[in-house]
């Protein structure tokens, strides 16, 4: 992996945590700093940041263990396979009503994850399939997820103003980006107009864990001349799925 974004003190971390992993309730502070080959100063603010995060926890004869974080982690990470099978379970009715493709993805730094697809039998298809990758920026989906940061977020996500452009309908620059995200905070639901394909539209709703945290997000695609004639009720749709799929509300 190319380190011209690295983060020695996140590495650090990691290291930490994955020894401590490893080896739970066996290792102090000085131990812990011999192992790695990090200074004391070093690990105490580690271990302090990471023990207030609950990444990890002290015990009484100051060793750690995981912290509850990792437990809380490790079930969102395993929720996301129960809700690719609901999605799958309650997305091909509505495929099947509005005969337009479903699909569903989460974000992944900059990029979106294509999760699954419920695809409407149509000779014409957006790639969109599970494990394909496309700017979030450039898409439905990855707006919608992008929402859920602050603009502080998105601008240390998004270093450069002049982002990359898949058609001439995608945003151009990093103030385009952040007025979106505003709109689509409101309005509670986000727009594609050809913006990551020339030809299709899309419209996509958020997914709710507990906690309100947007996991993931699901939409309609569409090719442009259906987009008049449906889109209400795709957004109608959409935000229906969207409910049915979510763990909770935002408000939650």
């Amino acid at each position: 992996m190319e380190k011209k974004y690295w983060v020695p003190a996140l590495e650090k971390a990691h290291s930490v945590i994955r020894l401590i992993a490893e080896e739970p309730s066996k290792l102090k502070l000085t131990e812990l700093c011999k192992r790695l080959d990090i200074s004391k100063s070093s690990m105490f603010s580690l271990l302090q940041t990471m023990e207030t995060l609950q990444w990890i926890t002290r015990d009484r004869s100051d060793t750690y263990t995981l912290g509850m974080h990792f437990g809380l982690m490790g079930n969102a990470f395993f929720r996301q396979f129960d809700l690719i099978d609901t999605f799958r379970a309650e997305a091909n009715k509505y495929m099947h009503e509005m005969n337009e493709s479903i699909q569903l993805a989460s974000l992944d730094g900059t990029e979106i994850i294509y999760l699954a697809k419920e695809a409407a039998p149509s000779l014409v298809q957006m790639v969109s399939g599970p494990g394909t990758r496309l700017p979030a920026h450039a898409t439905g989906l990855g707006k919608m997820l992008l929402s859920g940061f602050e603009d502080s977020q998105i601008s240390l996500l998004y270093p450069d103003d002049v982002l990359a452009s898949l058609t001439p309908f995608t945003l151009r620059t990093k103030q385009e980006l952040l007025e979106q995200l505003g709109i689509i905070r409101n309005l509670g639901y986000a727009v594609d107009l050809q913006e990551g394909v020339m030809g299709f539209n899309c419209i996509a709703a958020p997914i709710y864990q507990t906690g309100g945290h947007m996991a993931a997000a699901v939409s309609f695609s569409m090719p442009l001349h259906h987009w008049e004639e449906k889109r209400d009720r795709a957004l109608k749709g959409v935000l229906t799925l969207a409910n049915k799929l979510s763990f909770s509300t935002a408000a939650d």
